[in-house]
């Protein structure tokens, strides 16, 4: 008898990957939308899932199911991430990155604060962005559901692609 193969779970969680990451840099590039540092962080799991996912499905049926276990690992460290950066976001703690703050422009001349200023405008990690003005569910918050989502779908299907191996 043969069994399903680890390739459908690896083809959609390298799509839905694609799709999270797809969204943030849409909403940065084209929705104007200025990451803070925290932002830029939450994108790598995401982009760790992508080559995990892509290797996946390339490889054969044991060392794919390896690499997926691995990527419902890297996923549930990206819902880490965000879970962290939406409790910056409510005030529940400091954020554990010193670029998070409003940037301090300092004492001295208005040349010297125009100097110190960075080339790029940054935003501070608690202020929450919206992609859907009228819903408020923050950027953050919204990484934090689906990295968590794709993480316990991919370990679901794992798990009975296992229990069917089994009988």
């Amino acid at each position: 008898m043969r069994f399903p193969s680890h390739r459908p779970a690896a083809a959609f969680t390298l799509l839905a990957a694609l799709a999270a990451l797809g969204v943030a840099l849409a909403a940065q590039n084209w929705g104007g939308m200025v990451p803070c540092a925290l932002c830029l962080v939450e994108r790598w799991p995401w982009r760790v899932a992508i080559l995990l996912a892509l290797l996946a499905l390339l490889l054969p049926r044991r060392a794919g199911r390896l690499l997926l276990w691995l990527t419902v690992m890297d996923l549930l460290a990206g819902a880490a991430i965000a879970f962290v950066h939406v409790g910056v976001e409510w005030g529940l703690w400091p954020s554990p990155l010193p670029e998070c703050a409003a940037p301090s422009l300092g004492q001295g001349s208005i040349a010297d604060r125009l100097a110190a200023m960075p080339a790029l405008p940054s935003k501070p990690c608690d202020a929450p962005s919206y992609l859907i003005p009228s819903l408020p569910v923050s950027m953050a918050a919204m990484d934090l559901i689906a990295a968590l989502a794709l993480a316990l779908l991919l370990a679901a299907a794992l798990r009975r692609g296992a229990r069917r191996r089994r009988r």
